[in-house]
C-alpha cells in the first residue's frame, strides 16, 4: 500500500472503515469486561475498594483513584461568609453574549476585536461504506 506523498487509495479507504468498525466493536466489547469486572469487584471487595484475582497466568487488578476539587459556587459563598476574600480569585473572562450585543449595536466596530479571536479546528476523518455500483 505504498503511495506517492498525498496519495489516497480505495485500498486504504476500505482499511480504514474496517479498522475503524473493528475498533467500535473492541471498545463495545472492552466495555462489556470492564463492567462485569468492576460487578464483581464491588461484590466481593466493596464499591470504590481496590481488589485483585488471579486467574491461571493472569492477575486481574482494580485501582481506585480519587480526585478532589471544591464546589465553586458553595465554596466561594462560604469563605465569603467568613470574610476570606483573599482565598477567592476574581477571573476577568471575555464575556461573548455581550460582546455579540455590542457588535450589533456598533458599539465595538466590526474587526475589532479579530486579532483576540481564537479559532480551533479540528480534522475529523468518516469513511461511510457506499451502496455498491453496479
Amino acid at each position: 500500500m505504498k503511495t506517492k506523498s498525498g496519495q489516497v487509495t480505495e485500498e486504504m479507504v476500505s482499511r480504514f472503515h474496517e479498522l475503524n468498525q473493528q475498533a467500535k466493536a473492541i471498545d463495545a466489547e472492552l466495555s462489556e469486561l470492564k463492567k462485569k469486572f468492576n460487578a464483581h469487584f464491588d461484590f466481593t471487595c466493596g464499591e470504590s475498594e481496590k481488589g485483585e484475582v488471579q486467574y491461571g497466568s493472569y492477575k486481574l487488578q482494580r485501582q481506585i483513584r480519587k480526585s478532589e476539587s471544591f464546589h465553586t459556587e458553595k465554596t466561594v459563598q462560604k469563605l465569603q461568609e467568613l470574610n476570606l476574600q483573599d482565598c477567592i480569585i476574581t477571573t476577568k473572562q471575555p464575556d461573548k453574549q455581550k460582546i455579540e450585543a455590542a457588535m450589533t449595536l456598533g458599539l465595538i466596530p466590526l474587526g475589532e476585536l479579530d486579532d483576540c479571536l481564537l479559532r480551533k479546528t479540528t480534522p475529523v476523518i468518516v469513511v461511510k461504506e457506499m451502496p455498491s455500483v453496479k
